[in-house]
């Protein structure tokens, strides 16, 4: 089961691999429906059951739970749900012993649901169906936001594309995917957003080239590097991607050269994922210079030619994109935050000295936390005199069209959360 796999600690993506090929996608969808309210779930267990059940029982009770909690929400009936849990607790070997218990329970919850769930929702955790120490951290970021954040978290991405302006411009796609009936906006400068969510391999160019998934927040990093950079001059441009993997951002940068210009160097230090990097490169018809090395340790592949722009995309928790990875937040420790800064501290301090005079440096975490964010920025300013914070996003925290408050028709139409600042090495 997948929610028993997440809870041992494999990530969503691993465990919905193991699912089915043709059966995937529809359990995915109900998988992140399950993780985007576990912790209504997992509140409404505690008041049915006076000791938790064991792994395998717990996890397909908290499943059905999940999916049944709101009416307005369920994927089927009430009634359906229960027998189909109580027939997936009958059929598994783990379960199968507790299928009367499971049975008991669901039971009660549905003759009991009102009462259950106004109960639960004076538990932040089961209002907000995130971990408590999530909450109070993001209460304590962002005061004025946290609620919309977490209300933002609990909602469906919507499919963003970065089209491949050196194939197609965005205003001809548009063109393109109303042809083949579906519904779009432009966002940003070279991105759309589509009205519905369809397969990648259906989408008009796709296989061609013409465009890429990428989240509307995460398409500012490419061209935030390169203002400022004459592209048209066809001078050789020395860049980093230092964590280039899966390698959308490297593919951006090459798109935006339209002088040819570019000597972009992808960086990544796990082996297997330069793989992913390459594949996205040549769909695009793009080439850079992959090099599988730990960017924090440039002594072992640095070449000691400065770098003219380095983008920095550095690991983190992931807590801007709990739209489209609900898993994240369960998966997550608060102990994470403090050792993901240290990492992004030591990139940061490994990376500076390979920038020219007068070059720059671009930092971003997909995070909304200020640890990994404007704290990380601060402390780095404070230590290097001959940095200077360029006009930056700051951060960015995630719009949805379904939030009151939220501003879903800004530039970027709806977005994840993101942190950018953009720095520059002063000259004298």
């Amino acid at each position: 089961m997948a929610l028993a796999a997440i809870r041992s600690g494999v990530s969503g993506s691993v465990a919905f691999e193991n699912v089915e090929t043709a059966m995937r996608p529809g359990v995915q969808a109900l998988g992140f429906q399950v993780l985007r309210w576990l912790g209504r779930a997992e509140a409404l267990r505690r008041h049915l059951a006076k000791r938790t059940p064991p792994p395998a029982a717990d996890a397909l009770l908290c499943t059905a739970l999940a999916l049944a909690w709101d009416v307005g929400r369920a994927p089927y009936e009430p009634f359906t749900l229960v027998d189909q849990a109580v027939e997936a607790a009958k059929r598994n070997p783990a379960t199968r012993a507790q299928a009367s218990f499971i049975n008991a329970c669901l039971r009660r919850f549905l003759r009991e649901r009102d009462e259950l769930v106004e109960v639960t929702e004076r538990e932040p955790v089961a209002q907000w169906n995130h971990p408590r120490w999530w909450i109070e951290r993001l209460r304590r970021d962002h005061p004025r936001d946290w609620q919309r954040v977490l209300t933002a978290d609990n909602l469906q991405a919507p499919l963003t594309l970065r089209v491949n302006v050196r194939k197609i411009s965005v205003a001809d796609y548009l063109v393109a995917l109303t042809a083949d009936s579906q519904t779009a906006k432009a966002v940003g400068t070279s991105g759309v957003q589509l009205g519905r969510a369809r397969p990648v391999l259906q989408l008009p160019g796709f296989a061609e080239g013409e465009v890429s998934v990428q989240d509307a927040a995460a398409q500012l990093a490419a061209p935030l590097l390169l203002e400022g950079f004459d592209l048209a001059s066809g001078a050789r441009l020395r860049v980093l991607d230092a964590c280039a993997a899966p390698g959308g951002k490297t593919a951006h940068l090459l798109e935006l050269d339209r002088g040819r210009g570019l000597d972009v160097t992808a960086l990544e230090i796990d082996a297997a994922r330069t793989g992913r990097i390459q594949e996205t490169l040549t769909r695009l018809g793009l080439q850079a210079n992959i090099v599988v090395a730990d960017a924090a340790r440039p002594e072992n592949w640095w070449d000691g030619t400065p770098f003219d722009a380095i983008l920095l995309d550095a690991p983190c928790t992931a807590s801007g994109i709990v739209r489209r990875h609900p898993d994240v937040r369960w998966l997550r420790r608060e102990s994470d935050i403090e050792q993901l800064a240290a990492q992004q501290a030591q990139l940061l301090a490994a990376l500076w000295p390979l920038v020219r005079a007068g070059g720059r440096l671009v930092y971003c975490t997909c995070s909304v936390f200020r640890e990994e964010g404007s704290h990380q920025i601060d402390a780095f300013l404070a230590h290097n005199t001959d940095a200077r914070l360029r006009p930056s996003p700051g951060h960015l925290l995630p719009q949805s069209a379904g939030i009151a408050h939220a501003v879903p028709d800004n530039a970027l139409g709806e977005h994840d959360g993101f942190f950018y600042a953009l720095l520059e090495k002063r000259t004298g």
